[in-house]
């Protein structure tokens, strides 16, 4: 992968909501090149995928098996409603609780991959810094001081995630809206969290803050949102999920140097 191929060198002009939404999903795509390359480092990327991802499934199982259990205690008050008015309203609140799961689990499952798996993640970004050029000097950390740090980073993101979920589980109760945007916003928030983690790798080298993060990402949230939600439903299939681990990273580095560039771009212009 070459600098032209990474975007920094094209025009900084803004494409459009819908164009800039597919350039993200292309970024995603982009990251399976690295397989190419470097074809032993992205399968031992898949060994920690495929070890958190047993764990997950079987708690998705537990989740799935005890919906109904969750859904009733979650809607005491319906109990002595006549029907259909007590079925709707459950149905509304499993429809709910499947946003929040999404949003939730997919974020954990990242997070937690990452953690497990840092020092081949570390190594897969490495590998596309230097291909693409430029690349920051590593941290040289010990492998504690490495999870502390991605569990740090991990856990503020994590906090971030409650009161989103929370506000999910409410709209997913109003007619219509919560059983059909709330799944989707489930998903755009999904993607999101996901960006913002993926991306910690090559932000975490620049000593880009978790808030600095968020900003670069925002001014760019088609884009974002586009690699984020292409990544979020591939996870959704666990068999996938272990294969796109790494070239999620791959494809996430790229998204993160594109908008540092973009930005010191602008910054630059309007200097001039």
């Amino acid at each position: 992968m070459t600098a032209a191929e990474d975007g920094t060198t094209a025009n900084t002009a803004r494409p459009g909501v819908v164009s800039s939404f597919v350039e993200g999903v292309g970024i995603f795509f982009g990251g399976f090149r690295l397989w190419g390359t470097s074809p032993k480092r992205m399968v031992l990327g898949m060994i920690p995928a495929a070890i958190v991802g047993v764990v997950f499934i079987a708690l998705i199982v537990v989740l799935a098996v005890n919906a109904v259990t969750i859904t009733d205690w979650a809607t005491p008050f319906a109990e002595t409603w006549d029907e259909p008015y007590r079925s709707s309203i459950r149905i509304a609140a499993a429809v709910a609780l499947i946003a929040v799961a999404v949003v939730v689990v997919l974020y954990a499952y990242a997070a937690v991959t990452l953690l497990v798996g840092d020092p081949f993640y570390e190594r897969i970004w490495a590998d596309v810094e230097r291909g693409l050029g430029e690349a920051p000097a590593e941290s040289g950390e010990s492998a504690w001081r490495g999870l502390l740090t991605g569990l740090g980073r991990a856990v503020g993101l994590l906090l971030l995630t409650v009161p989103t979920g929370a506000a999910l589980f409410v709209l997913g109760f109003v007619p219509v809206v919560g059983q059909t945007v709330v799944p989707v916003l489930g998903l755009a928030v999904g993607g999101w969290f996901l960006a913002l983690e993926l991306t910690g790798y090559a932000f975490d080298a620049r000593g880009v803050s978790l808030r600095d993060r968020r900003r670069l990402l925002g001014r760019r949230r088609s884009r974002t949102l586009g690699f984020g939600m292409t990544v979020a439903v591939l996870f959704l299939v666990p068999a996938l999920s272990v294969l796109v681990m790494p070239a999620a990273v791959s494809g996430a580095t790229v998204l993160a140097r594109r908008a540092l560039t973009e930005e010191a771009a602008g910054q630059l212009s309007a200097r001039a």
